[in-house]
């Protein structure tokens, strides 16, 4: 009798064992991100898109020594812009700013209404295919405000300002991930650079 209950003790503890362990190696990496409103969006990414922000849309440019009006401005005393410089990058800035954000909240309602029809069960393939394309779309068009106003910069500045913008934004020598700019969020910097 002993035996048996040492042997159904046994092959308990081995079986919820290694339930756990299953548990353990198939949890998601989502795991949390169930309880957003939108799924795809986190609460970060939607104040991004809410006021105009890059939400790292604009990486092709900014890493490869393009930079962006909205740090541009911030660092505008380290670069010593000069006040016709400030007064175009401004102009660009607000220009940006104008498209980025009412394209942001298109965005946005868009990943909700695909989300709600998941969430009711109510999507087709049909369906979609139409909202991938609509999402798509805008994404495209506010990923070209953000890359268009980069790509306008370097004209406004000299090589020695770009210069020294890339390396307080930390893209001379160095390793970013170590070398955070005074003034920026530790998170963001760290996700744009890809830092672990």
């Amino acid at each position: 009798m002993l035996r048996i209950a040492i042997f159904i003790f046994l092959t308990f503890s081995i079986s919820c064992g290694s339930t756990v362990f299953a548990a353990q190696q198939h949890l998601s990496s989502y795991a949390g991100q169930q309880n957003r409103k939108i799924k795809s969006l986190s609460a970060d990414d939607i104040q991004q898109l809410k006021r105009g922000q890059g939400w790292g849309l604009a990486k092709a440019a900014e890493l490869n020594g393009m930079p962006g009006p909205s740090h541009l401005l911030q660092m505008k005393d380290e670069i010593s812009l000069t006040a016709e410089q400030e007064r175009k990058i401004r102009a660009l800035f607000h220009d940006m700013k104008s498209k980025a954000i009412p394209l942001g909240n298109k965005l946005i309602e868009l990943e909700k209404n695909l989300n709600d029809s998941f969430s009711n069960k109510s999507i087709t393939s049909e369906d979609l295919d139409q909202k991938l394309t609509a999402i798509s779309k805008v994404r495209k068009e506010l990923r070209y405000v953000h890359l268009v106003t980069h790509l306008m910069t370097p004209n406004i500045l000299t090589p020695q300002q770009i210069n020294e913008y890339n390396l307080i934004r930390g893209y001379g020598s160095g390793n970013p991930c170590e070398n955070i700019p005074e003034g920026h969020s530790v998170e963001m910097w760290k996700k744009h650079n890809g830092c672990e």
